[in-house]
């Protein structure tokens, strides 16, 4: 084998492996899920907490799964603190935990080397994946014809980007806002996540901190507008 045919990608639309598996096999060809080769996307879904990011992930997983496509679902640091993708209004799936040492590709190839296709990723929670991460998406994108549907926080509770979103909006094809409005409390659009220790808003400590919205929890966050963000204003909860 040639260095050229070597680093050719594979086209891991198909089930197996066949000898026209070259950048020129694949061209002008269909997977077996209907759709042109070379014509994934990368797509980046992004909202503050409560808007329904993972609930959006699971409807795109369903959507897709019953059109006859395949797919992996992802999560890292979910709130069940589980291999699965919970929402709060009740929905949950199973999910493969992304953890540092986790190769995305490697999940794509394992699964394809077992007769199993894989046409897309879902990957909720992505602001927590690792840099690596976003590259292996961009990857699978580009080189192996799988769609890669990421959800997540654009910004921590300091309002800076998590590094991992500031990559997607970088590399991804499309970035949407979710459109399902959260409200502060004073009624105005809901932007920034504030964490809240001791019932005051904090803004020095880790970047990455479990907790949850309800107020009985130690470390809770709270969706506030800008303007009640920057004071510290939690209302009158």
């Amino acid at each position: 084998m040639t260095d050229d045919a070597a680093a050719a990608p594979i086209c891991l639309a198909r089930p197996l492996p066949g000898p026209d598996d070259t950048r020129a096999g694949c061209a002008a060809a269909r997977g077996v899920d209907g759709r042109p080769l070379h014509a994934a996307a990368l797509k980046f879904f992004w909202g503050p907490m409560d808007c329904g990011k993972s609930t959006m992930a699971l409807q795109m997983n369903y959507n897709h799964a019953r059109q006859g496509r395949r797919g992996l679902v992802t999560t890292r640091i979910d709130r069940s603190l589980g291999p699965q993708v919970t929402t709060r209004i009740g929905l949950a799936h199973s999910a493969i935990e992304v953890t540092d040492g986790l190769d995305l590709r490697d999940l794509v190839r394992d699964s394809w080397a077992e007769g199993v296709r894989v046409d897309y990723l879902i990957c909720d929670e992505a602001s927590f994946y690792d840099l690596e991460h976003i590259e292996q998406m961009a990857e699978l994108v580009d080189n192996y014809d799988v769609d890669v549907y990421a959800f997540g926080l654009a910004t921590d509770f300091r309002s800076c980007l998590f590094p991992a979103a500031q990559r997607l909006f970088e590399l991804a094809d499309s970035v949407a806002r979710i459109q399902v409005e959260v409200l502060c409390w004073c009624g105005r659009e809901g932007l920034l996540n504030a964490r809240v220790v001791g019932g005051r808003v904090v803004r020095e400590g880790e970047q990455v901190v479990i907790g949850d919205t309800v107020d009985t929890a130690q470390v809770r966050y709270q969706v506030l507008c800008r303007r009640h963000y920057r004071a510290g204003d939690l209302g009158g909860r």
